[in-house]
């Protein structure tokens, strides 16, 4: 009887021994991964700021967010006037007009310096207000449009509420006016692009086209 006590108090102390190693590893694996979840997220969030479009130039009636760091007062959203200038404290005038966001940082940043160390200066385009294209004839809303960066002809259609009945899908069209002075026609066969034929058709709208959906 001695023997079987003996046994089956070794018995509970093994057990309660592997329960204690137990809790106590795991606040240790929570933990682990906690930092590594802090250290995800900190990445997602320290991944830097994405870079400009090189190819937007601002322009007239243009809507920008200017942005200096730790420096409240000068930060504010500012319309490119009719000149194509813009108007910031310490900076006076400065042409913004036919710059890209990243010049134009790089031109504030220049002139804060004589009144701040190394100014860190964002400028975004909140509205693009200078450059449009039209969309006439069969549409239910036709007009002249303002052009994001992105827009294509199935965009341009969508934004003018869609086609109208007795539209002629098959015979869409932009009239492009080039360098040259000279117009282009571009063909856009609706019925095949929905049908997904001919994806590469569905183009990227540029300044002053005008659709036309006959």
């Amino acid at each position: 009887m001695n023997s079987i006590a003996s046994a089956s108090v070794k018995m509970v102390c093994s057990v309660l021994v592997i329960s204690t190693l137990s809790l106590a590893q795991a606040p240790t694996q929570g933990t682990s991964a906690g930092n590594a979840g802090d250290s995800a997220s900190s990445a997602a969030s320290t991944s830097g700021k994405q870079p400009h479009d090189a190819s937007y130039v601002i322009g007239n009636d243009d809507r920008l967010s200017i942005n200096v760091w730790k420096e409240t007062e000068l930060s504010r959203s500012v319309p490119v006037r009719s000149d194509g200038k813009i108007s910031l404290p310490l900076v006076g005038e400065i042409q913004a007009s036919g710059r890209t966001p990243l010049q134009l940082e790089n031109d504030i940043a220049n002139r804060l310096k004589s009144f701040i160390t190394a100014p860190e200066v964002t400028v975004i385009v909140e509205q693009i207000n200078s450059k449009k294209y039209n969309m006439v004839g069969y549409v239910n809303r036709p007009g002249s449009y303002p052009l994001t960066l992105s827009t294509t002809i199935m965009d341009a259609i969508a934004a003018a509420g869609g086609l109208r009945d007795f539209a002629k899908e098959k015979g869409i069209y932009i009239l492009r006016r080039m360098p040259d002075g000279t117009e282009s026609r571009i063909t856009f066969n609706y019925k095949d692009f929905i049908k997904g034929k001919n994806i590469d058709q569905n183009v990227k709208v540029q300044p002053d086209d005008t659709i036309v959906v006959p």
